[in-house]
C-alpha cells in the first residue's frame, strides 16, 4: 500500500510538471523568486489571452509602504531600472523602465501642487524608454504627464504605456497638494516612467542603477528644501 501511494504521488508530480512545462510546476512555484515563478514568456501568453493567473495578479497589485528619507531632494517616482539620463533643452529626462515584477505604484518626487494632468500619445507600442523620453506629438505611446509645481520649480512625471501596459491611473486632479513620497497613480503591467527635472539640478543616480519609488534619492536639495 505505501508503495502504491508513493507511485501515485510521483505520477501526480510528473503530470503537473508535464502539464505546465516549460513553466514551473505549481508544486515548486511558491519556492521560486518572482522572475522564475512567473517567467516573462508565460506572462506574455496570459496577456495575449487576457487570462492572467490569480497568483501573479495578486503579486503584481502589491503596494508596500515606503520609508521616505529625511534627506531633502527629489525622490524616484517609480520602481525600476534607470536606462537613460539624457539632457535636452535644459531638461534632464530620468527614464525608469518597469519590469513585470516591479511594484507599479508611482509616487510624488517632491512636495508641491499638481498643475496639470495631460493626456498625450495616440498608440500602444514597445521600445526602449530612452526613445520614448522625447516623444510628445503624433506617433508616440499613450501616456499621462503630471506637472507638479514645487517651491523650487516645475517638474513633470510621465506614465507611459506599452503593448502590454495599456491602462494608466492618476489618482489626483489639478490643484491637489501632494507631499513627497505620496502615491500618485499606477501603470498596469510593465512600462516606462520618465521624470523631467531641470538639467542644472544635480543628479545622484546612474544609468543601470535600480531605484525604489519614494525612497531612492534622485537629486539632493539644499538643507530644508524638499
Amino acid at each position: 500500500m505505501p508503495a502504491l501511494l508513493i507511485l501515485a504521488a510521483c505520477a501526480v508530480v510528473l503530470l503537473l510538471w508535464a502539464w505546465h512545462f516549460p513553466h514551473p510546476s505549481p508544486l515548486i512555484r511558491p519556492l521560486l523568486p518572482a522572475k522564475r515563478r512567473w517567467p516573462e514568456a508565460q506572462i506574455r501568453q496570459w496577456l495575449a489571452t487576457d487570462r492572467v493567473a490569480r497568483g501573479f495578479r495578486h503579486f503584481f497589485e502589491r503596494d508596500p509602504e515606503r520609508r521616505v528619507p529625511s534627506e531633502p531632494g527629489l525622490l524616484a517616482p517609480a520602481d525600476g531600472l534607470i536606462t537613460s539620463l539624457d539632457v535636452r533643452d535644459d531638461i534632464r529626462y530620468v527614464v525608469i523602465a518597469l519590469s513585470f515584477w516591479d511594484v507599479h505604484v508611482q509616487r510624488s518626487p517632491c512636495d508641491g501642487v499638481i498643475e496639470a494632468v495631460e493626456e498625450q500619445g495616440d498608440t500602444f507600442m514597445d521600445g526602449e524608454g530612452r526613445e520614448f523620453a522625447f516623444l510628445r506629438a503624433k506617433t508616440c505611446p499613450v501616456q499621462k504627464r503630471v506637472r507638479i509645481r514645487s517651491t523650487r520649480g516645475l517638474i513633470a512625471l510621465r506614465l507611459i504605456t506599452s503593448l502590454a501596459a495599456r491602462r494608466i491611473e492618476v489618482w489626483y486632479e489639478p490643484g491637489t497638494t501632494v507631499v513627497r513620497g505620496q502615491r500618485l497613480g499606477r501603470i498596469l503591467l510593465g512600462s516606462t516612467v520618465v521624470l523631467e527635472m531641470p538639467a542644472q539640478w544635480p543628479c545622484t543616480i546612474t544609468v543601470g542603477q535600480r531605484v525604489c519609488a519614494g525612497e531612492t534619492l534622485v537629486e539632493p536639495a539644499q538643507a530644508g528644501v524638499a
